[in-house]
């Protein structure tokens, strides 16, 4: 038979955090594999917990070449337990590449919920829960930053980012520009920790803030995009849209319906442009007028 995959979730500040079953896990697990060794060791000592099974580093830099070692010894019967430095193994950590070839081989995998930052993060932020989504690190790059912002510009979910504190001050700054300086947004600083602190505001007032230091594990909750609402169009515009839909063969009654619809207004508001362009039509006259007739 084979083994399983335990994806296990550790405190992302409070190590009061932890699930009870994260102990038994880590007590039980026959191979550990650890973001960092060190990390888990201090983790192991604050729950209390003995570990009898034999402990690997699995970390970004050597993901790939360690991940054919796990899966062999979890096709061998082996119950392997993945660990990162804190929060859900693979959610912008170490893991997917390995919960993948587990998959690939009929490889039971589950879970120990745990602490997550984005999660937390977006509870506290004040802003819509209801939809959200998660975009991870955006580019270090600013042009390329400024082009991840661009292509989400317009989602209306809640987005939520994590980012490096020499960084922050950048990325608001580019959020605004991109998002717009009154989008709404919370700086989510040292989560569960000693000095957890939540920052609310602006995008721009954020960015001000930030540009003055910030430090610690950094989530970003921002607003998602507003609901398209009507053009503000004036009337030579409106009538200019009819007097387009008449020549191409509409009826101005079923013009008049077809832009109001388009552009999210009243029908009144279209059809009073129309009447007020024909009224300063009649009253130039023939060689001055150039309203609808």
């Amino acid at each position: 038979m084979t083994g399983t995959l335990v994806l296990a979730g550790t405190p992302i500040g409070d190590v009061d955090d932890a699930p009870p079953r994260l102990a038994a896990e880590l007590a039980a697990a026959e191979v550990i594999a650890a973001e960092d060794t060190r990390r888990l060791r201090r983790l192991t000592q604050a729950l209390g917990v003995h570990t009898t099974g034999r402990v690997v580093s699995y970390f970004e830099g050597n993901e790939s070449a360690r991940t054919p070692e796990l899966v062999e010894a979890l096709a061998g019967g082996a119950r392997v337990l993945l660990v990162t430095d804190a929060g859900m193994p693979s959610v912008s950590d170490p893991g997917y590449r390995l919960v993948a070839a587990a998959v690939e081989r009929d490889i039971k995998v589950t879970a120990v919920p745990g602490p997550s930052a984005v999660l937390t993060a977006l509870a506290v932020s004040g802003l819509p829960v209801d939809r959200f989504c998660f975009e991870g690190f955006l580019p270090r790059k600013a042009g390329e930053r400024l082009g991840r912002l661009r292509e989400i510009a317009d989602e209306r979910r809640t987005l939520v980012y994590f980012e490096a504190p020499h960084r922050l001050d950048d990325t608001l700054a580019a959020m605004a520009e991109v998002l717009g300086a009154t989008r709404r947004a919370a700086v989510c600083r040292e989560l569960t920790k000693t000095y957890e602190e939540v920052k609310r505001g602006p995008l721009a007032e954020l960015a001000a803030w930030a540009a003055e230091g910030v430090r610690g594990e950094i989530t970003i909750v921002v607003e998602g995009a507003p609901e398209p609402g009507p053009q503000n169009l004036d009337a030579a515009e409106l009538v200019r849209r009819v007097r387009v839909r008449e020549e191409a063969g509409e009826r101005r009654k079923e013009a008049i319906v077809a832009v109001a619809a388009e552009l999210g207004l009243p029908k009144r508001e279209v059809f009073d442009a129309v009447v007020a362009a024909k009224n300063a039509a009649v009253q130039q006259g023939p060689s001055e007028g150039k309203g609808l007739s």
